[in-house]
């Protein structure tokens, strides 16, 4: 079957051709670094230790704390905002 015009010349095909495969390539990889980076958010997370778990609030300090997490809200993305 032969093509008609200048769909013809083997470089307009070979060109076609690469564009394709690069095409497949670039969607493969974009799913498999997709699905790896579902995998590591499913993992647990690890627990960093923090210096200020050792260090005694005071009780204005603890106030002022609660006040600051009451405000904060979760949104509709499950972000705090």
């Amino acid at each position: 079957m032969t093509l008609p015009g200048q769909f013809s010349d083997p470089r307009v095909l070979t060109l076609f051709g690469v564009l394709a495969v690069s095409a497949a390539v670039w969607v493969a990889l974009g799913l498999r670094a997709r699905t790896q980076r579902r995998g590591r958010l499913l993992a647990p997370l690890d627990r960093v230790w923090h210096p200020q778990e050792t260090i005694p609030l005071t009780p204005a300090e603890e106030r002022a704390f609660g006040q600051v997490v009451a405000r904060l809200s979760v949104g509709a993305a499950g972000r705090i905002h």
